[in-house]
């Protein structure tokens, strides 16, 4: 019998440096060096290799840490000032790319129609029809930075919502920490997927793979998670990640049938095309529509997390697409 490894049974060693800002943080969590200047974020790129990866290390310093770094190192208080600073640089851009145009229920209502050629940019149509077997364990390699913490991000909120949006939103986390059942927690279920497709599944393992675009959805996922004040824009995410889960998940599912991947692999698909379409309908009705009922005030917030996820996902799938149709690896590090 396989006996199953926890890919969080230990904490990821710390990545390289991407430059000054990325540097500093580790730096300073690596030997103790003094912390960069808050000062030093205003002029960096907001969606560049450097930031990303500072706000990315500083934000798992909230889960599971790194090798050899304190676990007081969490609540630091330099490190938390170039964080914000960080965060203000990031939440600019997003603010600027990702405005909303509309309220909650549109914003959410857009995602239910695929427009016409849009197969030609998208990630899952294209490993659905021509994804070759190296470009999948690819794609699963960057989505592990998420996958393997799923719903992590999104627990956060649950303490800042209240009635039918917090009993929904427990309900649908429930099912995605495996309903009770340890082997059924999705987590575990993308770490029997990558194990199929003869990826390592160590937590963190891809970090230094990644590129920018494929880290700041995992950020944009900590920084609404981390903050009261963006719990709408948290929700608004959560509820684009549903809405459009399962169209993809089917295709996900579908390109590892036909390029021969093992069983566990298709499950965590199959598992999301059932359970998404479920939580879907929970999610739009109960935990939006709880939370604009009681706060409707929160209604450009909620639209603002839904445009933001997809602007951050185009730049990502745009990457991918433009490196695979090349013939190139996506990836920093094949």
């Amino acid at each position: 019998m396989t006996v199953f490894t926890e890919p969080r049974h230990r904490s990821p060693e710390l990545p390289d440096a991407r430059g000054d800002l990325s540097g500093g943080v580790i730096a300073a969590l690596r030997a103790g060096d003094a912390v960069p200047s808050p000062r030093e974020a205003r002029d960096a790129d907001a969606y560049g290799d450097d930031l990303q990866l500072a706000l990315y290390v500083l934000y798992e310093l909230h889960y599971q840490g790194f090798a050899a770094v304190a676990d007081e190192r969490e609540w630091d208080p330099a490190l938390l000032a170039l964080r914000a600073a960080l965060e203000q640089r990031f939440l600019k851009a997003l603010r600027a790319d990702a405005p909303p145009r509309e309220g909650a229920e549109e914003a959410l209502a857009a995602l239910l129609v695929e427009p016409a050629g849009h197969d030609a940019a998208s990630v899952s149509h294209h490993l659905q029809r021509d994804g070759e077997p190296w470009q999948l364990r690819e794609y699963v390699a960057l989505r592990s930075l998420y996958h393997l913490k799923e719903a992590d991000p999104h627990a956060w909120v649950i303490p800042r919502l209240h009635g039918r949006a917090k009993a929904a939103m427990v309900a649908v986390e429930f099912d995605e920490f495996g309903a009770g059942r340890a082997e059924d927690v999705h987590a575990r279920l993308f770490a029997d997927l990558m194990a199929d497709l003869g990826l390592e599944t160590a937590y963190g393992h891809y970090l230094p793979a990644a590129p920018a675009a494929a880290l700041a959805p995992v950020n944009l996922m900590s920084l609404f998670g981390l903050h009261r004040a963006l719990r709408g824009a948290l929700v608004g995410h959560f509820a684009s990640v549903e809405v459009t889960s399962p169209p993809g998940s089917r295709r996900l599912a579908a390109a590892l049938r036909r390029t021969g991947a093992g069983p566990a692999a298709q499950r965590f698909y199959d598992e999301h095309v059932v359970a998404d379409a479920v939580h879907e309908q929970v999610v739009r009705r109960d935990v939006v529509g709880g939370l604009l009922a009681a706060e409707p005030a929160l209604d450009a917030q909620v639209a603002f997390g839904v445009r933001a996820t997809g602007v951050l996902e185009d730049r990502l799938g745009a990457g991918l697409l433009e490196a695979w149709r090349q013939g190139r690896s996506a990836l920093r590090a094949p």
